[in-house]
């Protein structure tokens, strides 16, 4: 196919490499006549594209102006672009040939017969080999995946998005797909913002809850054994009050859960869920022992994460429950011993991963507006319940089920995102009580008589109690775990790369490609360890900005050093102390 001089080698090159896209490509129902007929030299002599319409995709849009502000951006060497929309590969060229080799592009082509296209036209073999170019399959999973490994772009660089016009004209897909993608970026981005200053505090909970969390039993043995059971997920939104009567009338019926912050508004109407979840990290949590009612929870068991404020965990009065999530020891140090969770940015999220992980026949929403009702942002009782709104840069508008406009927040709207993008995995219906607030995607909404006509609130005989003798049950199993502290051999190999970096920064400019080797050498040394680095996440990063966002070296690079190192070995030995329980060996020199 003379059109296309560089399809093949492309596409042998994504299926020798096991490129996930070569896999897409070869699953589409592509149009193989438009491949064939669609492509022409338009009247200003380039390649082009002709549309359903007839009219070439690039007659009224030329390339060289439409491109040009693509790649003026600062800090270009640590940065990445994402584009939507391929064309014959105008704006993709653009952006890899004016930007340094460091810099990451990433296309999203819905369409398989414009990538094959895109393909056809470029050599783009150089470009994956070095790693600068990416392509990304129409999976939202997919999608978050590649962002999430952009971190240090995220931090010393800038993301950019670039939403194809041309390709704009073929369908509606590409202006939703950019929309997702943007949506994606912005998550991530409070994903990471949250990661980059709190993960300090997050682990240093875990480090400091790990002994007990050890002691106080393991969820693991209850992967499916919620079969037949319905579950509701509580929210404190406004509409929980209005559904408070009949809740009441069915609680024997479905297991009832919430996050702990819903526990007070649940106290005032007087509903006991069966267990109740806490994964907030921040002193916060604290707040909710002001409202709550020590008796109203001691028998109510508490699941915890794991990174959760000690002091919240030893104020509780109920038994509890630890959760090991992902992005803390639990990661790599727990993974073979006990149940280890993603738990997402909100508790719901986290409910909802965990009852499906465990089996249960379906999920029910109740109570999870997202928006201000009647002026109302919670039901009575929870800590941020509120009834005189003043407008802020964080609030905006959505609109209800009946398409009238109503209150939200940017928060909620993030958190309603992350619940509907985790719906999605569902192998069962997930049914909505609504409310008046916001719409959660992928839900079936209902009113609370159909559900209770529908059976939605209902669950096998005897499963729930069944459950919940299992659930009771796992605070008797235990971990047990010997850890060896290795804060002597990590002291001593920081301090030998310390002198070893004093002497190269001497003779600074003579240097400069051994001490990035040395920086290099002492990044993969911090990052070798599983029980260290969870808790050496900031340090890590700031690492990578001497390694990786730095192309020489100056006086004052090495003062950041020696304030990493001791920022390193701080957190080790309190590592040591808290969590491992042998004796140091002996160091080696």
């Amino acid at each position: 196919m003379t059109a296309y001089p560089f399809l093949q080698d492309n596409i042998e090159y994504l299926q020798r490499t096991g490129n996930p896209v070569y896999q897409w490509l070869t699953n589409q129902e592509f149009k193989e006549e438009a491949l064939l007929n669609n492509i022409f030299i338009n009247e200003m002599g380039i390649h082009d594209w002709r549309m359903e319409s007839g009219k070439g995709m690039l007659e009224s849009l030329v390339p060289n102006g439409l491109y040009a502000n693509w790649t003026k951006n600062d800090k270009p060497d640590t940065s990445a672009t994402f584009i939507v929309g391929a064309n014959l590969g105008y704006g993709v060229n653009h952006v890899l040939t004016n930007t340094p080799d460091t810099h990451k592009v990433m296309l999203l082509e819905p369409r398989a017969e414009m990538l094959l296209a895109c393909l056809g036209q470029t050599d783009y073999r150089p470009f994956f080999e070095s790693k600068k170019f990416h392509l990304m399959i129409p999976d939202q999973d997919f999608i978050y995946e590649v962002i999430r490994n952009l971190d240090l772009q995220f931090i010393y660089g800038q993301i950019h998005l670039k939403g194809d016009i041309p390709s704009q004209q073929l369908g509606k897909e590409y202006a939703w797909w950019t929309k997702t993608v943007r949506d994606k970026l912005e998550n991530f981005s409070l994903e990471l913002s949250t990661l980059r200053y709190r993960q300090d505090v997050m682990v240093g909970n875990e480090v400091q809850n790990f002994k007990r969390a050890l002691s106080d039993g393991s969820l693991k043995g209850l992967e499916n054994k919620a079969g037949g059971v319905g579950a509701v997920i509580l929210g404190a939104g406004p509409s929980l009050e209005h559904h408070a009567p009949k809740l009441l009338e069915h609680k024997n019926h479905v297991l009832y859960t919430c996050g702990l912050q819903t526990v007070p508004a649940l106290q005032n109407i007087g509903l006991k869920p069966h267990f109740c979840m806490a994964i907030d990290y921040d002193k916060s949590m604290l707040d909710i022992f002001h409202r709550l009612d020590p008796d109203f929870v001691a028998d109510i068991p508490l699941i915890y994460s794991t990174k959760v404020n000690p002091e919240a965990i030893k104020r509780y009065t109920g038994p509890t429950i630890p959760l090991w999530t992902i992005g803390g020891m639990g990661t790599y140090v727990m993974k073979d011993h006990d149940l280890v969770l993603d738990a997402g940015g909100n508790v719901s999220v986290t409910l909802s991963r965990f009852l499906r992980w465990a089996g249960v026949n379906h999920l029910v929403m109740v109570g999870q507006d997202y928006a201000w009702i009647n002026n109302q942002s919670h039901a009575g009782g929870h800590h941020g319940f509120n009834k005189n709104m003043t407008m802020r840069s964080f609030h905006q508008m959505t609109k209800n089920m009946d398409g009238e406009e109503i209150l939200t927040t940017v928060q909620y709207m993030t958190a309603k995102r992350e619940l509907e993008d985790d719906l999605r995995k569902a192998a069962f219906p997930i049914y909505n009580i609504y409310g008046g607030g916001a719409v959660i995607n992928g839900t079936k909404a209902m009113d609370i008589e159909t559900a209770l006509k529908e059976g939605v609130l209902a669950s096998a005989p005897g499963s729930v109690d069944r459950f919940m003798g299992e659930f009771i049950g796992c605070r008797e199993a235990t971990n047990s775990l010997t850890l060896e502290p290795r804060g002597p051999m990590w002291s001593t190999s920081m301090r030998n790369a310390e002198k070893h970096l004093a002497k190269l920064f001497k003779n600074m400019n003579k240097n400069q490609q051994e001490i990035h080797q040395t920086f290099q050498r002492i990044e993969a040394f911090i990052k070798q360890d599983p029980l260290y680095m969870p808790y050496l996440f900031n340090e890590c990063i700031d690492l990578a900005g001497l390694t990786r966002a730095k192309h020489s070296y100056d006086t004052k690079d090495f003062p950041e050093f020696k304030r990493i190192a001791k920022a390193v070995m701080k957190k080790v030995r309190e590592i040591d102390k808290l969590v491992c329980t042998e004796k140091p060996k002996q160091a080696v020199a």
